[in-house]
């Protein structure tokens, strides 16, 4: 039996498949598969959003999830955030929109294929380990280096895939995004 966040995952990637909606899921859920499991109250997924899917989007929704069309449309034309409510569960997705710029297009070209459930059917597209880690050092930075879950999550990625990662790209791009000092420290914290 799959657990509630992934089933209602799955529901919501089975979706974006059926639009051809490109998409990437990130945040704790995606950094679990690379590093330390912990329990989390939402999903984060990053998707490439245009006005023409709000319509069909929220209409394959609706049965299953609240969602409000005008935050979606919103979201598109801002290029922000929504959520979408899982009504039986009451599990939230946060969906954020592609923004214009290098990194989110590299999350969504170096994304992979990765099971979630008990087979292989029950799989979607996550963020690399690499991508996690520099949009977690992007949202520690944003709240003020305070959020223990955030450098928790880079730590376990560090000290579970540390040898596999990609430490040129992870280098390169921190700078780009401004958080190359932080990538250092969570280096050393990870002591890898």
């Amino acid at each position: 039996m799959l657990s509630e966040p992934v089933a209602v995952t799955l529901l919501i990637t089975g979706i974006f498949e059926e639009l051809e909606i490109a998409y990437v899921i990130g945040g704790s859920m995606a950094s679990t598969v690379y590093g330390r499991i912990r329990t989390t109250m939402d999903v984060d997924i990053v998707a490439d959003l245009k006005m023409d899917h709000v319509i069909p989007l929220v209409s394959a929704l609706k049965p299953d999830f609240y969602v409000d069309s005008n935050s979606v449309a919103e979201a598109v034309r801002r290029r922000s955030s929504c959520n979408f409510i899982h009504l039986a569960t009451m599990f939230k997705v946060d969906i954020f929109v592609m923004r214009d710029r290098p990194f989110d297009r590299l999350q969504i070209g170096r994304r992979t294929k990765k099971i979630l459930g008990n087979d292989s059917h029950q799989a979607a597209y996550v963020a690399s380990a690499e991508d996690i880690i520099l949009a977690k050092l992007e949202w520690y930075r944003l709240g003020g280096q305070q959020s223990e879950r955030q450098w928790l999550d880079i730590q376990g990625i560090l000290q579970v895939s540390g040898d596999q990662l990609d430490r040129h790209y992870l280098q390169q791009t921190a700078a780009g995004l401004g958080v190359a000092n932080l990538l250092e420290k969570a280096f050393q914290d990870a002591k890898t």
